[in-house]
């Protein structure tokens, strides 16, 4: 099986992980969450020459999808316009948002996102051929979704956990307890060896955060002790 390479782009002043990850052999693969400094992106892509097969959301926020629409066009002057695919549709009113948001933030270039395909729990996508399953993780936000590969020990987690931390839910349409409840039985399921990267700051390991994240504490005392793999 070959092999998935990772460079990490940060983007936009909120310092977002945009992610490149393609495999070692032929160079195939997606962009994860391009928030914005398209430009930026588009040299990674081009340094590692990479051929982008997708354009992936984990979700609607400006700093993971503002940068989408454009990257697409970029690369479609290229001659390949790869889709843009996900989150889940109940994000769709933060994709349709972006442009409005990001003059709120006084940020230049960032624009509504219309993905080619929606992604719902259960489904698949595939990186470098590489098959990710897709799971429906909502709290930070209603559509989040998660992309983890079994096969390589790997997620991709967006702003759902973090190193010693989890994401956001003070927003009028955060929920913490379905927050904790995606973390519980989606994510600590995968196994304490599964490896993950995360949509701000350094990644980590399943059991890294099963054991230190404060955040998990009463959610693990409450029962969330689920598969440590």
């Amino acid at each position: 099986m070959p092999k998935l390479k990772a460079v990490i782009i940060p983007v936009t002043p909120f310092e977002q992980n945009c992610t490149l990850l393609f495999e070692d052999e032929q160079h195939r693969g997606a962009v994860v969450d391009p928030g914005g400094d398209v430009p930026r992106i588009l040299d990674a892509v081009r340094k590692h020459d990479v051929t982008v097969e997708t354009i992936l959301l984990t979700h609607g926020h400006l700093d993971h999808a503002g940068g989408a629409a454009a990257l697409q066009r970029a690369l479609a002057e290229g001659g390949v316009r790869p889709p843009i695919v996900g989150p889940d549709a109940r994000d769709r009113f933060l994709l349709d948002n972006i442009a409005a948001q990001a003059r709120m933030f006084e940020l230049d270039g960032l624009e509504n996102a219309t993905p080619d395909r929606w992604l719902t729990e259960g489904a698949q996508i595939t990186i470098g051929g590489i098959a990710f399953d897709v799971l429906h993780c909502p709290g930070h936000t209603p559509g989040h979704v998660v992309f983890a590969a079994p096969s390589l020990g790997l997620a991709v987690v967006g702003d759902v956990l973090f190193r010693g931390s989890v994401g956001r839910t003070d927003f009028p349409y955060g929920d913490h307890a379905a927050l904790l409840d995606s973390i519980a039985h989606k994510l600590l399921p995968l196994g304490d060896a599964v490896r993950f990267l995360c949509g701000h700051g350094p990644g980590s390991t399943i059991g890294e955060e099963r054991r230190s994240n404060p955040f998990l504490a009463g959610l693990l005392a409450a029962g969330g002790e689920a598969a440590r793999g």
